[in-house]
């Protein structure tokens, strides 16, 4: 499951073919869900597809990550609960105590302002955590968990969906190149079969930063350069002292690395117009210039 724009990535294999089934039942009743699934998996995508299906285009789709949610924010945005649309509370386990405390008196109040129906949001809540886990060791509040849990969809990982990945790689792929001007590119064979065999830790999101990359760069060797050196390492002797968290993030990093100078040299290190084509901020594109040890190269 992946969308973009008003595009949407039809599943081929049986497990999100069955999630889809219950997206669709979901967009016409208004119990809460609880979104489970590893990180990358698709967890806001499968939310906000159920917000798309219900047919109220104009209504608003408000996400919120928990992590690092003070009190006073969930109290301050109170009132957007008796708003007609959606409201998604990304990774949910990660509220302090205290703050599960301050949302379950927003609920209930929502509850209690919108008895009719008509006026209170829709709410969506995800977790990478096992949240039953976290309930039964007293790091969660049962009361909360039974609140935002009517019904609890879990969203496989990538490499149990293997059927997905060569639809959702040209999914991806004709998105970036369509976002940046680019021409469609062709994938070799064994890049292909490289995805296939990859366990994809990262998930969706992790597939679609690397065919981002390949779309964006328009070089294939370049972008798939630093999984590649991934997946040799994981297979070598010594395969089971690497750690391949470690790998993957220093092969995102030197994939980045090489598509912001890509970007820039065709903008000719024209900073503002690379951070649009990269779809940054100017702000943060300078802080991965800092970071790569670019500072001496920038141009005014």
């Amino acid at each position: 499951m992946a969308e973009s724009h008003n595009r949407f990535f039809e599943a081929a294999s049986p497990s999100m073919r069955a999630v889809e089934l219950v997206v669709r039942e979901l967009a016409q009743n208004p119990v809460p869900v609880l979104l489970m699934g590893e990180p990358g998996a698709g967890k806001r995508t499968a939310a906000r597809r159920i917000h798309e299906l219900r047919g109220y285009t104009a209504e608003k789709f408000r996400v919120l990550h928990c992590g690092g949610v003070t009190p006073e924010q969930l109290r301050g945005n109170a009132e957007e609960w008796l708003q007609p649309g959606t409201i998604f509370l990304e990774e949910i386990g990660d509220l302090s105590p205290q703050c599960q405390v301050t949302l379950v008196a927003v609920l209930s109040r929502g509850q209690q302002d919108g008895a009719d129906g008509d006026s209170r949001a829709r709410l969506f809540c995800s977790s990478s955590r096992d949240l039953e886990a976290e309930m039964r060791s007293g790091r969660f509040r049962e009361d909360l968990y039974y609140r935002i849990s009517g019904v609890c969809l879990r969203l496989p990982p990538l490499r149990q969906r293997k059927e997905d990945i060569a639809g959702l790689t040209k999914f991806f792929l004709a998105k970036y190149a369509h976002d940046s001007h680019r021409p469609l590119p062709a994938l070799s064979a064994q890049t292909q079969q490289l995805f296939n065999d990859y366990t994809w830790p990262g998930n969706v999101r992790e597939l679609e930063n690397v065919t981002r990359a390949i779309a964006v760069l328009g070089d294939e060797a370049v972008a798939m350069g630093g999984l590649r050196a991934v997946l040799k390492a994981a297979g070598s002797p010594q395969g089971e002292r690497v750690s391949l968290k470690e790998a993957a993030r220093a092969a995102s990093r030197e994939a980045e690395k090489e598509l912001i100078l890509r970007v820039l040299s065709r903008t000719r290190w024209n900073r503002r117009r690379a951070a649009q084509e990269l779809q940054i901020s100017y702000k943060a594109l300078l802080y991965k210039l800092k970071q790569i040890g670019c500072r001496e190269l920038e141009t005014p």
